[in-house]
């Protein structure tokens, strides 16, 4: 092999044969386009471009060419006063360079590109998923946060325009965010079918701005029906043909090149890159090929400038300049963390794969990287462009991209670009306008007027884990629980007829305590009180206690859901958000039930502290809540510790958001907390169904609930913290020494089953139905229950104390999970 562009034959016949896909469109689309196997279950053919300088070793000019004369077009498009407010968003990985390229064809616009690359101290400006892709959540991260929050046009850039959902998700995200009235989309090819082309259409119109289109060429891809099965069988037969050779000791020395890279240039656009970053650029550019010919032999005829990964564009420009310099065939492409079956035969277009494992220490863990069409294509020589986060022993290991190169090629050089990485800003200028509140049905399956959620979107955002591993993590310090989510529960149907039954069962006495808590509120804190509720388990509480309030009162309560965090305290931008919003006098922040206190404990802790910190003040952290069977709080609709069947399931009881999420690499210091809204989950979703069941028993309860808040207001309700006491007796005297492992009462319980790693439960003798739910979810994960006499809650639930997968408890016994 030598150049899979330069056969005489199309390098996509051979899928196209054995595979039964056509490619249809433009007269040019195939000089463009080339076809292979993916190996990934979720789509079995690669459309492998020719001119975007990633799989195909192809000419700088031509790979750069492409991008800027489609920049030039959308300039057009847009006409001089537009294109001069126009912002460029490329995709990671494929489409970095090409994004560059268009921003450049644009002249005056600034360039981002998505990242899948975590940055410590940089704020997150949005994130989307990738559907087809292999690795999929994608990252925004501006050193300039108004970057993105202009309302001129955004220019999105991407290889190919396949099905729209990228691009989609995109738009959905930053619109909620800055909304803006023109969209353009750009690629190289755009093969979306008819009903994608509608979809599109429709979007537009439906979040009421512009979205165009700009392509190279235009087509569509015909798949048969069993694609993906005769994906899997090709794959499987030809897996290993044309693999490059390992190696454990290259055949040929390889060096290195110090670039004069200008000091705080940019590497690229993870973090933005201005048209003054382009012209320091250019102005450097010269120098640094010049350096890179001298350096490489003056033998070589045909020389390969390989890019990594996300660093496309300056290692293009580098082979661009290096070509003006050379008289050798000077080629670019660059390696990628995308897997794609390799075949070495003229119609396939990806003939060799080298493997390698990856180099930069990548936040979704260690795997397999790959340099396509390097090994056989004739170089004399190849220069590695990597960026300093990349070069780490991984990279010179002797199964590395290194030692890779320098056994197929003769002479390798390794070139170093310095990481950018925005400076710190120690006293950030706040954002003049905060967030403003996620309504559903765009997030939550409740109706817009039922609650606002002062949370930011990270329904793109890959974040479970499971139960075990989150488990280790958090005992071992390793992980804060609120860095990532537990699988969401799948109940089986024996278990949903439970939670209907508790429903059916304890519907009036939920009414009734709703009405008791809403009544003492209302007499007691405010006549027009502001519900906060403390996502998730507050915020059906919450829902429930503003229904109340319209059909007892004929108020119109606001309320708003909010995060807050064991160990972290609560969202403290979402407390700014409600200062500048509402007397904070009227706020009452509102839980489902107190287990042991703690969360009331970090809320008292944490308004303390931002008074201190923001000068504002108002704020009660006194929580009002259903059920206080811990005795920690004054406001309560009962000190019962019944079962609450909301706590039966998660997600699909409230509102389809997930518990809320606080890690520093996804929430910077001025956005609210984040969660995701499981969309998928909707056939399943019984939230509204258990506010309007409630709700329904509101009339009957009505007179019993106004009495009985008269008579509770009369009553001591000084809190005795009994619960507490008695958790810290219950870890003594199993052992477990870590009172945040004892979770009390029948809502705690029924988390730990769901989320956590359970050790025992122990079982107030003589509960009855209450406990139905628990005793079913214990069988299920084989965890046994333990009645006790002396025991002030229904049940409590014993996380496995030290947990590690193995571990044995407190007792010497291996747990079962």
């Amino acid at each position: 092999m030598r150049n899979a562009v330069n056969d005489g034959v199309w390098s996509g016949s051979w899928v196209a044969q054995r595979l039964g896909v056509e490619l249809v469109g433009d007269d040019g689309l195939r000089p463009l386009l080339g076809l292979a196997l993916r190996r990934n279950p979720k789509r079995a053919h690669l459309l492998v471009s020719n001119v975007l300088g990633k799989h195909v070793p192809q000419s700088p000019s031509v790979v750069y060419g492409h991008g800027v004369r489609l920049g030039r077009r959308v300039a057009g498009l847009l006409g001089e006063s537009e294109a001069a407010r126009a912002v460029v968003l490329g995709y990671a990985e494929t489409a970095t360079g090409l994004g560059h390229a268009v921003a450049d064809g644009l002249g005056t616009a600034p360039y981002l590109h998505s990242t899948r690359r975590p940055v410590a101290g940089v704020a997150r400006a949005g994130g989307f998923e990738e559907s087809h892709s292999h690795a999929t959540s994608h990252l925004l991260l501006p050193e300039d946060p108004a970057l993105l929050a202009g309302d001129g046009p955004l220019v999105l850039v991407d290889d190919e325009f396949s099905t729209g959902n990228t691009v989609l998700n995109t738009v959905r995200d930053l619109h909620a965010r800055y909304p803006r009235e023109r969209y353009v989309v750009v690629a190289l090819v755009d093969m979306r079918s008819a009903e994608d082309v509608d979809r599109m259409k429709r979007f537009a119109t439906e979040i009421g701005a512009r979205v165009d289109l700009v392509a190279a060429a235009s087509g569509t891809v015909r798949l048969p029906s069993d694609v993906l099965e005769k994906g899997r069988r090709l794959v499987a037969r030809h897996e290993d043909a044309g693999c490059g050779s390992a190696v454990t000791d290259p055949t040929s020395p390889y060096g290195r090149i110090e670039l004069h890279w200008p000091h705080r240039l940019p590497d690229g656009g993870r973090h933005g890159f201005t048209p003054a970053h382009r012209a320091r650029l250019e102005a450097a550019l010269p120098e640094m090929a010049a350096r890179l010919a001298d350096a490489l032999p003056a033998s070589a005829r045909r020389v390969l400038v390989l890019g990594f990964e996300e660093l496309m564009y300056a290692p293009l420009r580098l082979a661009r300049e290096l070509e003006q310099v050379m008289d050798a065939e000077v080629r670019f492409s660059t390696t990628t963390r995308s897997p794609v079956l390799a075949l070495d035969d003229p119609g396939y277009a990806i003939r060799t794969r080298l493997v390698f494992p990856a180099h930069d220490d990548p936040a979704d863990g260690p795997g397999e990287r790959y340099a396509y069409n390097v090994a056989g294509g004739g170089f004399d020589a190849v220069v590695a462009v990597v960026d300093s986060v990349a070069d780490t022993p991984a990279l010179h290991a002797p199964d590395g991209l290194a030692a890779q190169l320098a056994a197929h090629v003769p002479h390798v050089l390794l070139a170093v670009v310095p990481s950018y990485v925005p400076e710190p800003q120690h006293a950030p200028e706040r954002p003049a306008m905060l967030p403003e509140p996620l309504r559903g049905p765009a997030f939550s399956s409740y109706a817009p007027e039922e609650v606002g959620w002062l949370l930011q979107d990270l329904s793109d955002v890959s974040l479970e884990a499971p139960t075990e591993e989150r488990e280790e993590a958090i005992q071992s310090g390793g992980a804060h629980y609120a860095e990532s989510l537990p699988v969401e529960y799948q109940p089986s149907e024996q278990y949903q007829e439970l939670f209907q039954a508790a429903l059916d069962a304890s519907a009036a006495r939920i009414a009734q305590a709703v009405g008791v808590v809403t009544e003492t509120v209302l007499a007691e804190r405010s006549p027009r009180p502001v519900l906060v509720s403390l996502a998730r388990a507050g915020t059906p509480v919450g829902v429930l206690m503003r229904r109340w309030a319209q059909f007892r009162h004929g108020l119109d309560l606001p309320h708003y859901a909010v995060s807050i965090v064991r160990g972290r305290g609560i969202d403290a931008t979402a407390l700014r958000w409600l200062a500048a919003h509402h007397d904070p006098r009227d706020v009452v922040f509102v839980d489902g039930w107190t287990g042991k206190g703690a969360i009331t404990r970090e809320l008292a802790r944490a308004v303390e502290e931002f008074e201190q910190a923001e000068g504002i003040g108002g704020f009660d952290p006194e929580i009002a809540v259903l059920a206080d069977p811990g005795s920690c709080v004054r406001t309560y609709g009962t000190r019962e510790d019944f079962l609450i069947p909301s706590a039966c399931l998660n997600s699909t009881v409230s509102g389809l958001i997930s518990r809320t999420v606080l890690r520093a690499d996804l929430v910077g210091p001025d956005d609210f907390h984040g969660a995701k809204f499981y969309r998928e989950l909707a056939g399943s979703d019984v939230s509204v169904a258990f506010l309007d069941a409630v709700a329904a028993r509101f009339p009957e309860v009505a007179d019993a609930a106004g009495t009985a808040a008269k008579e509770l207001m009369a009553e001591d309700r000084t809190p005795t913290w009994e619960g507490w006491r008695a958790v810290e007796r219950i870890s003594e005297e199993y052992g477990i020494h870590d009172v945040n492992l004892v979770k009390p009462g029948v809502g705690e319980t029924t988390r730990v089953l769901l989320r956590r790693v359970p050790w025992k439960i122990l079982a107030r003798k003589g509960a009855g139905a209450d406990l139905d739910h628990v005793r079913l979810l214990a069988d299920q994960r084989g965890v046994p229950v333990e009645e006790v006499g002396e025991l002030p809650y229904t049940c409590v639930g014993l996380i496995h104390p030290k947990y590690t997968r193995g571990a044995t408890g407190a007792d010497g016994r291996a747990v079962n999970v």
